[in-house]
């Protein structure tokens, strides 16, 4: 583009300029373009605002099971992604997202299951098509009980 100016009309003239690689001439091209802009809000605020363990039977006991209840503020979320890794957050151990459906108020409950016992990262990502917000926390998994 060589050159852009705009009208009190909110239209744009564009002038653009290309090479023709066959005539060694140029090919100039004048005219407007119109663009609407939608502002959305988006996702604001996410909190793990409860960490329960699911109490199991000794037959189920191969994975502890753990309930987060999260909350946001903003935008209804489609989509939740939880990323379990290290205690230091450095080094992810499992990916699962998961599309959801949130009707009038954001609070929901996430259930993920931990394979061993140890202390784990966990961050959970709300999603939507034009935002994404993230809480984190630290969990302590010992055997089917978390803390």
């Amino acid at each position: 583009t060589t050159g852009a100016s705009s009208n009190s009309s909110s239209s744009a003239t564009v002038e653009s300029m290309e090479d023709n690689p066959d005539g060694g001439c140029h090919i100039y091209r004048n005219g407007y373009y119109r663009n609407g802009l939608a502002v959305v809000e988006g996702i604001l605020e996410v909190n793990i605002i409860q960490m329960t363990s699911i109490q199991m039977t000794e037959s189920q006991a191969e994975n502890s099971l753990v309930d987060f209840v999260v909350t946001c503020q903003g935008s209804l979320p489609t989509d939740v992604c939880t990323v379990v890794s290290d205690p230091t957050c450095q080094v992810s151990k499992s990916v699962v997202c998961d599309p959801i459906v949130v009707t009038d108020e954001c609070l929901l409950t996430i259930r993920r299951a931990f394979e061993e016992p140890g202390t784990y990262c966990i961050n959970i990502t709300l999603g939507d098509d034009t935002s994404q917000a993230l809480a984190s926390a630290l969990i302590s998994v010992n055997g089917g009980e978390s803390t």
